[in-house]
């Protein structure tokens, strides 16, 4: 005998009416006149994501109302039977509930747990019978999404695979001498019987050749053999990559390249770059108040490269970081991975590693400064969180699905009382976020005398950051932001 899930008549009745409101079904709930094949698909894809409930015996063509002649016992044993045709088979909660004077059965199918997926329609196999949810519909999972999947189920090595026409030669010394010294006084007996096979124990090389994750930790030039493993920045106009102003769709743009240290400094840089950071000046301390907190933004930069999916399918995806007016966007290729759910995301200590040996290295690999890229002990988000809590500002959101993950900053907003330490630093700021201006524009936009905003156009076109778009004295004169060459 099966469960009951406990939905009141009352609570179906509200579905119900959403969904003759709406003229559709949900991402979460499904209705179907009968149970036909087609309902496999549905069971698929509720076990891949979150779950969902299955609501038979409504004609969504009619309206959601009852079908006629409609037996609910004999679709309950219909639907087992479908659920048995299942690679696991599915278990749902079902109990028969009333709309309309009418019976309908109800099915709660709940998430399988992740060793458990792909859940696929048997007789069409793992690749071809793996269904997704998009909107109110079922979709068939590509081979990407099922691998993904797969993937959970075992620790991936991708990292640790040698780069055939890579040698120990394309390795940054500057790097890999600091880096076997620390290893060396930390880990004596892994250099007992030399250097050569103390490569090959902490996995910088294999078969005599560079791993993966000691060329994107290490490498002088990673990109000489993955092209496209890189960090893609791009500045837009508005608040989404399709909105145009004035023709112009992006403010700025780079590909950032280099080892994984580069990446990080570089595309921290570009963001410090290109957002406002205004001032509140107080009788003894003067507080910055940038855009976005770089501690914050650092981690997550950290993060997308180290926990971004690595295998072959994803090699041609960059990790991308957007600026928006309104937020900035950190995106990189694969979801979460493991235990690891947004549910359980920011708890203390949680920390599934996809890239083991990448996040070993990350860990130990010096900067400049003395510091090193990554923890990795479970606490990148609550850095992230807790940066944003001392700057007053929203918590970061997270987006994950099986191909991607992204991490959202909210833009802060201008406090009443804040101000810009110089009207040079006010007119900057005005010309980042806008195409071009006039000095009028920036008189109004800054508050500052039109004798200030002049002042501060000539010492910034003196220093190659901001241009004239027209001849001198022209009526239609107006500035722009210099962008830097690539």
């Amino acid at each position: 005998m099966w469960e009951v899930v406990g939905m009141l008549d009352e609570e179906l009745r509200e579905r119900i009416d959403r969904f003759r409101l709406l003229g559709f079904d949900t991402s979460s709930e499904e209705v179907k006149s009968g149970i036909g094949k087609a309902v496999r698909e549905t069971l698929s894809a509720f076990s891949q994501s979150d779950g969902g409930t299955l609501i038979i015996g409504l004609s969504e063509t009619q309206g959601f109302t009852p079908v006629e002649g409609f037996d609910p016992q004999s679709a309950q044993s219909q639907l087992m039977s479908r659920c048995e045709q299942m690679t696991p088979v599915v278990r749902p909660e079902i109990e028969i509930l009333k709309v309309d004077d009418a019976l309908v059965l109800v099915a709660e199918i709940p998430e399988m747990q992740s060793l458990d997926k792909p859940c696929y329609v048997t007789d069409q196999g793992r690749y071809g019978g793996s269904y997704k949810r998009t909107g109110d519909g079922d979709m068939r999972m590509t081979q990407y999404e099922v691998d993904r999947l797969i993937e959970q189920k075992t620790q991936p090595k991708w990292d640790e695979e040698p780069v055939d026409d890579a040698s120990v030669d394309d390795l940054d010394s500057s790097i890999l001498t600091p880096f076997l010294q620390s290893e060396r006084v930390k880990r004596p007996k892994t250099f007992a019987h030399g250097e050569d096979l103390a490569l090959t124990r902490l996995r910088i090389t294999r078969q005599e050749h560079p791993t993966l994750a000691a060329l994107l930790a290490m490498g002088e030039y990673p990109q000489e053999f993955f092209p496209r493993l890189t960090v893609t920045w791009a500045m837009f106009p508005g608040t989404s990559k399709g909105e145009i102003t004035t023709g112009t769709r992006l403010l700025d743009s780079a590909t950032v390249t280099g080892p994984i240290p580069e990446l990080v400094e570089r595309t921290l840089d570009l963001v410090a770059r290109n957002m406002r950071t205004g001032a509140l000046i107080g009788e003894r301390f003067r507080t910055e108040l940038p855009d976005y907190p770089l501690v914050a933004v650092r981690e997550a930069i950290v993060n997308a490269l180290m926990h971004r999916d690595y295998s072959p399918a994803a090699r041609g995806t960059q990790v991308q970081v957007n600026l928006f007016v309104d937020r900035l966007e950190i995106t990189n290729p694969g979801g979460l991975y493991g235990n690891t759910t947004l549910a359980t995301l920011e708890a203390a200590g949680t920390s599934a590693t996809r890239n083991q040996r990448l996040a070993t290295f990350l860990e130990s690999v010096a900067l400049a400064d003395g510091g090193i890229i990554a923890e990795n002990r479970g606490t990148g988000i609550q850095v992230i969180q807790a940066a944003l809590r001392e700057a007053l500002m929203p918590p970061a959101e997270f987006k994950n699905d099986l191909t991607q993950f992204t991490v959202v900053f909210r833009r802060r907003r201008v406090a009443q009382a804040e101000q810009y330490t110089t009207a040079l630093e006010a007119v900057r700021a005005i010309l980042i976020d806008r195409e071009s201006a006039s000095t009028k524009d920036l008189v109004r936009a800054t508050g500052l005398s039109r004798t200030s905003v002049q002042n501060s156009l000539n010492s910034l076109i003196e220093d190659g950051v901001v241009e004239a778009t027209e001849p001198p004295k022209s009526p239609r004169q107006r500035y722009r932001r210099v962008l830097p060459e690539r």
